[in-house]
C-alpha cells in the first residue's frame, strides 16, 4: 500500500506470471502499529492518535486498472469458497496476480479468537468489498468483474465499534468519531454504487 507499492506496481506491470498475496491488516503491523494509506478512515493506529482523516486506498482498483492484472479481495470469514476459488484462478491465470485477504490483526484490538467472526462484519458492512477480476473473462466477452458481497446489511457501528482502534476515539473525542461514522457510512455506499456500475457493464 505505501512503502512496497513501488515494487508491488512495478511486478504487476511488468505482465509475468507471478502470483502476489497481500496480508491487509489496515495497518503497519511489524513496527507496532502504525497508520498508512491501508488504515481505514477514523481508525486510531501510531501518528494517527485522532483517527485518520481520510478514506482508505483502494489498492485493488488500482490494480484492476491495467486490465491485464488478475485482481481479488477475499476474507475467509465471511467465504471460504470465494477464497478458495480466488486462490485457484490466481494460480491458472498466466499473467501477474494480486490477492488483497484481509487479515485481522492484534492492533485491530479484537478477541482473536474471533476473528474470523469480524471478517463476516467487515463484509457485510461494505467496510471489505469482495470480488474477483479476472482477464480471461473479458476474451470472452464477458465482463471481469464479479461481486462476491451484496449490498451492505450491516451498520458501519456495529463493525468498527467491536475493535479498540475505532472505539478508543469515541470514547475520547465522541463528536469526531461520530463525524468519522459518517463519512464511513457515504463513503460503503458510494463504493457499492461503483462497484456494482462497473460489474454491470456490458463487454
Amino acid at each position: 500500500y505505501e512503502i512496497g507499492f513501488g515494487g508491488l506496481d512495478h511486478v504487476i506491470a511488468s505482465g509475468r506470471n507471478i502470483n502476489i498475496l497481500v496480508m491487509d491488516t489496515e495497518a503497519y503491523s511489524n513496527t507496532g502499529g502504525q497508520m498508512s494509506k491501508a488504515t481505514p478512515i477514523g481508525a486510531i493506529a501510531k501518528f494517527a492518535y485522532s483517527g485518520k482523516n481520510i478514506k482508505k486506498k483502494d489498492l485493488g482498483l488500482m490494480a484492476m486498472s491495467y486490465g491485464y492484472v488478475y485482481v481479488a479481495r477475499i476474507a475467509m470469514g465471511y467465504n471460504r469458497i470465494q477464497t478458495i476459488k480466488a486462490f485457484q484462478e490466481a494460480e491458472a491465470y498466466d499473467g501477474p496476480s494480486v490477492i488483497i485477504a484481509y487479515s485481522h490483526c492484534v492492533a485491530h484490538g479484537i478477541d482473536m479468537s474471533k476473528g474470523l467472526d469480524q471478517q463476516k462484519a467487515a463484509v457485510t458492512s461494505g467496510m471489505w468489498p469482495l470480488y474477483r477480476f479476472n482477464p480471461l473473462l473479458a476474451d470472452e466477452g464477458k465482463n471481469p468483474l464479479t461481486l462476491d458481497y451484496k449490498e451492505p446489511t450491516t451498520d458501519v457501528a456495529d463493525y468498527i465499534y467491536k475493535e479498540t482502534r475505532y472505539r478508543s476515539l469515541k470514547a475520547s473525542r465522541p463528536e469526531l468519531a461520530q463525524q468519522y461514522l459518517e463519512q464511513s457510512r457515504k463513503n460503503v455506499k458510494t463504493t457499492w454504487a461503483q462497484y456494482k456500475h462497473l460489474a454491470e457493464q456490458q463487454f
